[in-house]
């Protein structure tokens, strides 16, 4: 039977893509699994297509929980909306200067863009969001994938790199997903947080989403198929 690695997601800010375009990078509500992977791929070093590695881990399930603050007194804080930040992509920029001409978009062939080299983009963020992920893992692979998580390869970042996270991401490996996000809730717990939703894979009783967000290649081919996931919603809070 495989192992549940519970990763804990806590950051001021996250962005899971799931469906973005250069000038506008928008945010699922939760963490999706092409970003989990991908994050797991950084902490072991792993870049190129991993396309062998990838299919171990496409059939399997992944759940995840979600948390909002709690105020002073312990009553549950609403959720923040999604933080726009604008950008200008390669605004200001001496086209004279080598280093700096570097840094100016253009088009696939190098020559100066119609119009301008200067893009605008729109990138959407969660705030003040923790994520209890629960991801079951090839038991061939559990082992590696915890030692990489103690000691990343590379830096680990919550989507994008300015989205660092706040808390250790590795909290440990689990018989179950059962056993895994009882771990996420008392950590939780421990931080004054409340479940405000919660995903799971599979079509149940909720709100049923189609996410291509499985990954099957990464590299600049990025490859994907669809995976059928329901948003849950919690019992209403005790304040508890």
């Amino acid at each position: 039977m495989n192992p549940y690695l519970l990763l804990w997601l806590e950051a001021p800010l996250q962005a899971w893509g799931h469906d973005s375009k250069f000038g506008r990078r928008d945010s699922l509500d939760f963490p999706t699994k092409s970003g989990v992977l991908g994050l797991l791929c950084c902490a072991r070093g792993a870049g190129g297509e991993e396309r062998d590695w990838l299919s171990g881990w496409a059939g399997l399930d992944m759940q995840v929980e979600a948390f909002v603050p709690r105020d002073a007194k312990g009553a549950l804080l609403p959720r923040l909306p999604l933080l726009r930040d604008f950008h200008m992509v390669g605004s200001g920029y001496d086209d004279a200067d080598p280093w700096q001409n570097l840094l100016i978009p253009k088009t696939s062939d190098g020559k100066k863009a119609v119009g301008g080299g200067t893009k605008m983009t729109y990138r959407y963020y969660l705030q003040d969001m923790a994520f209890a992920v629960a991801i079951e893992t090839p038991a061939v692979e559990a082992e590696a994938i915890t030692a990489a998580l103690k000691a990343p390869v590379w830096d680990l970042y919550l989507g994008r790199k300015n989205c660092v996270p706040t808390e250790l991401v590795f909290q440990g490996l689990h018989a179950s997903a059962e056993e895994a996000l009882a771990v996420g809730q008392a950590l939780a717990k421990a931080k004054q947080r409340a479940l405000t939703f919660a995903v799971k894979q599979g079509e149940l009783d909720g709100e049923v989403l189609t996410l291509n967000d499985v990954p099957l290649q990464f590299g600049p081919d990025k490859r994907y198929r669809d995976r059928r996931v329901t948003v849950l919603q919690p019992e209403p809070d005790d304040g508890g």
